[in-house]
């Protein structure tokens, strides 16, 4: 990674999940009748949703985030030997307003007192986007909130960053993309942002072409970089 600052950079755009908002926030509310092993569980179903989105795109399968959401969740309550239609209910309807980290909305603020846009660009569909965003209360923090559904495929296929290009009418090396998935920070670099990965979960490095710029481990660390 390099060292230093990141200069004209007119926009930020922020992955959704694990970046914006926590993923291990539905299974953690249904600890008591996930039980101890709530935690593998939400690993699993975020695994398996990422998985399925790489899979679908390469297959020319897709379907909306929600969908793929379920999927995945359902994989991960039968590898947990898991079968209650009203818990699954309620884990999905969960997910719909998964809670922001605690930075989010003072980092989302200093950027925008800065004069910088704030945008997200996200697999997941816009009404699940819309709901987490509300329940969030970033809404009028963001200048674009960007989902795979209008080009139907996911990340990290180069159409889906060229949403944020076009949304916000700027050149790409103009933009700063956060991300908390290495192999999402790693592609976007790939692709000509200038790139953050938010290592929230100390991952190891990724084996992939066009290192991001910085790792940082939560996005208030990103204010200096940017010299906000």
């Amino acid at each position: 990674m390099t060292s230093g600052k990141l200069e004209d950079i007119k926009a930020c755009v922020f992955d959704a999940y694990g970046t914006l908002f926590d993923v291990d926030a539905a299974a953690r509310q249904e600890q008591e009748a996930l039980g101890d092993q709530w935690k593998s569980i939400s690993d699993v179903w975020r695994l398996k949703q990422l998985q399925y989105t790489w899979l679908r795109s390469l297959q020319g399968n897709y379907i909306d985030f929600w969908r793929v959401t379920g999927d995945a969740l359902d994989f991960a309550l039968q590898s947990a030997n898991i079968s209650d239609g009203k818990l699954r209910e309620r884990l999905m309807n969960l997910y719909m307003t998964l809670t922001a980290y605690e930075e989010v909305t003072e980092v989302l603020e200093r950027l925008k007192g800065a004069g910088i846009k704030c945008a997200i660009l996200s697999n997941g569909s816009p009404d699940m986007l819309k709901a987490a965003v509300n329940n969030a209360g970033i809404h009028d923090l963001l200048d674009g909130v960007y989902s795979v559904a209008s080009v139907k495929v996911y990340k990290p296929h180069p159409s889906v960053y060229d949403l944020a290009v076009t949304g916000l009418d700027l050149d790409a090396r103009q933009i700063s993309f956060q991300s908390s998935n290495g192999w999402d920070a790693y592609s976007a670099k790939d692709y000509g942002f200038k790139t953050l990965w938010c290592n929230r979960f100390g991952q190891a490095e990724e084996r992939l072409p066009s290192s991001p710029d910085f790792q940082i481990t939560n996005l208030r660390e990103m204010l200096p970089i940017l010299g906000v």
